[in-house]
């Protein structure tokens, strides 16, 4: 897909991944950006971005998205939450609820919503934010990774299904970024910035997949060692 001339709608765009996708996309050519925020004041006005209210877990807010956004060619569903614990913890359950809600059914909820969308306005594209934990779960983010893995296999299924009317459906991973979201976490952080334009380097190119940072590349690569990734290492 090329960005030149498109229109977008990035969830999450207030801060971090978000808002370098709407720099971004705009940087590269795009005509209008739908900045999408439960608090739509919270955007940053620039020109060419037209800020929405959407919380991505509320029906009617998604449906009035698709209402007001007719002409999107570009979904990308970066809006979503982090926990640090285990599985073990006396909340996880709770906590695991408030993932996959945000994580997975927003996703989910916004992919259905706006394929008809594409489908009318020839196909685009529907870039989806996944991570590394979603082939990886150490415990650290424990329901966090489940709902990323639950929403790998969402675009996987996508994938499949959108090929019909022609949109090209992205995901990508990666490991940790240096946003609010992971502040409290040490380990090496690679800019949102250069994730961005890896994304949308790999959108333009017609890749399924964009594997973001090294980090990452070498855990897809160990998925099929003789002791995979995302099995303890001794």
């Amino acid at each position: 897909m090329k960005i030149d001339n498109a229109v977008a709608l990035v969830t999450g765009a207030n801060r971090g991944i978000g808002l370098a996708f709407t720099r971004e996309l705009l940087a590269r050519g795009a005509r209008k950006v739908y900045a999408a925020a439960r608090d739509p004041a919270t955007v940053d006005a620039d020109p060419g971005v037209e800020a929405i209210r959407l919380d991505v877990t509320r029906p009617d807010e998604v449906a009035a998205a698709v209402a007001r956004a007719g002409d999107v060619t570009l979904l990308v569903n970066n809006a979503g939450v982090t926990h640090q614990g285990g599985f073990l913890a006396p909340d996880s359950e709770v906590i695991a609820w408030r993932m996959f809600e945000i994580n997975f059914f927003g996703m989910l909820r916004m992919s259905r919503a706006f394929a008809p969308v594409l489908a009318a306005n020839g196909g685009g594209a529907l870039l989806n934010v996944l991570s590394i934990v979603s082939w990886i779960n150490g415990g650290q983010l424990a329901a966090y990774g489940a709902s990323k893995s639950a929403a790998w296999s969402l675009t996987n299924s996508l994938r499949h299904e959108l090929a019909p009317q022609k949109t090209q459906v992205l995901a990508l991973h990666m490991a940790y970024v240096d946003t609010d979201m992971v502040r409290g976490i040490e380990g090496p952080k690679t800019s949102a910035t250069d994730i961005v334009r890896s994304a949308l380097d790999g959108l333009e190119a017609g890749f399924d997949e964009v594997l973001a940072d090294e980090r990452t590349r070498i855990v897809k690569q160990g998925l099929t060692a003789p002791r995979p990734s995302y099995l303890p290492q001794r």
